[in-house]
């Protein structure tokens, strides 16, 4: 079964075509050769994307089970930080930031500042079976997950905090509001992208509709009409820039999804 998606719409980027999305139900039938979506808070769609498949309904749940927390990995971000503060659960105050679907955030180990998806997690269930925390590789902003994820299990604390909400609301608070997909490449050791892309010149440079935000420079954004081509020229412009300048190799947090680069 498939359904039709118009990623101008879909995307965060509000960037692409409309293209047939695969839905996926049971493992069995998963396409090794085609790459799994959510709800594409942090990818770039071209113009010839690969192979599409998504999670189906099936996957979207919520439980409390043997003193865990089980998420099934459709489930909206959203939804769970509704549900962790209806039922007082500690932990997951961040999530409400982070926007996606559970699967999404695991992949990447999405989080903000040392609050990050992995640091109550035990196991993780994918098309080839269960996987605990330690049989996997994570570290920032990165996992080797490299199948699709089906459900997640936490662990189960209560003591939901309404100030640690307002604190990562305040750290989100200088972050622009037109179409983006976060945090454009990944901050280098001891450093900041944001600053790196300011330094060089690119803080508010525009081409065409896509910019890097004058408000935050490591946030590309579609100021309106936006194109493919627009967001990966100035990303390769960026590249460019900042190893020119400091020798340093900007790496995309954001994914490119696209035949040709």
């Amino acid at each position: 079964m498939t359904k039709s998606i118009d990623f101008s719409k879909y995307s965060s980027f509000k960037i692409g075509g409309s293209f047939e999305v695969e839905l996926l139900d049971e493992c069995q039938t998963y396409p090794k050769d085609a790459y799994l979506i959510g709800s594409c808070n942090n990818i770039l769609i071209g113009n010839n994307p690969p192979k599409l498949i998504t999670l189906s309904k099936r996957y979207d749940f919520i439980k409390i089970e043997d003193d865990m927390l089980i998420v099934g990995a459709a489930t909206p971000s959203g939804r769970l930080a509704s549900f962790c503060k209806k039922n007082n659960i500690a932990d997951f105050e961040f999530i409400s930031h982070l926007p996606g679907k559970l699967g999404g955030l695991i992949k990447m180990n999405a989080g903000l500042k040392e609050y990050e998806i992995f640091n109550n997690l035990i196991y993780v269930k994918t098309c080839s079976g269960v996987k605990n925390k330690d049989e996997i590789e994570f570290g920032y902003r990165y996992t080797n997950i490299d199948e699709p994820i089906l459900e997640v299990a936490f662990e189960l604390k209560y003591g939901f905090l309404q100030d640690r909400v307002d604190m990562f609301a305040k750290m989100r608070s200088n972050q622009p509001k037109e179409p983006s997909a976060g945090s454009c490449f990944k901050n280098p050791k001891g450093d900041y992208a944001g600053r790196l892309i300011e330094e060089v010149g690119l803080k508010g440079f525009r081409v065409g509709g896509m910019e890097f935000s004058s408000k935050h420079a490591n946030f590309l954004v579609n100021m309106g009409g936006g194109t493919y081509e627009d967001a990966t020229f100035l990303i390769k412009e960026a590249q460019k820039r900042v190893f020119e300048k400091f020798g340093i190799t900007l790496e995309l947090e954001i994914i490119i999804l696209d035949k040709i680069i």
